[in-house]
């Protein structure tokens, strides 16, 4: 389950990579088209990417240690406590996350419903990029319940996990 789990995370942080590198691409092509006399409009495109991007690597930076944590009040807290106000934040979180699923869910499903199209040139059915939302919101969410049981278990999570950030040499004056 463990090597299932990682997996699904490395796939949703190699589809926000995709995403990414697909706004470089809109940007580029309408850059050229530019040049060349076409119109291409890439405002749209590059923030339906943006969210692809955005919300596809919320779980992959999750487990990776890569979200910013405010740890305030859990670094003046030692052991149970401290391990205590961490299953409590991570419960609440997984249960904001699960709302939020539930939420998006009912707006993707009700722009499939009516067909609704998305307002600029290229005229998306909205729902298209909705569904990434959503598919991202579950990972996230999926992440959470899954750091939440190993704090439970007494693991260290993924959001704690020790990581080497750039700033690690600037804060010991190298």
């Amino acid at each position: 389950m463990r090597s299932g789990l990682d997996l699904l995370y490395r796939l949703s942080g190699g589809l926000a990579a995709f995403f990414l590198m697909m706004i470089a691409v809109t940007i580029v092509a309408q850059i050229v088209g530019r040049a060349v006399g076409v119109t291409i409009d890439s405002t749209e495109s590059g923030g339906f990417f943006l969210a692809g991007t955005t919300f596809m690597g919320m779980a992959y930076t999750l487990k990776t240690g890569g979200h910013i944590r405010v740890s305030l009040l859990v670094s003046r807290l030692s052991g149970a406590a401290a391990r205590g106000a961490d299953i409590l934040a991570c419960g609440f979180a997984a249960f904001g996350s699960a709302y939020l699923c539930w939420e998006t869910y009912g707006m993707t499903h009700d722009s499939w419903r009516f067909g609704d199209l998305s307002p600029g040139l290229l005229a998306v059915p909205i729902w298209i990029p909705q569904s990434v939302m959503l598919a991202g919101l579950v990972l996230l969410t999926i992440a959470l319940i899954d750091d939440l049981i190993l704090l439970l278990r007494g693991a260290i999570p993924g959001f704690a996990a020790p990581h080497e950030t750039a700033l690690d040499g600037i804060e010991q004056g190298e």
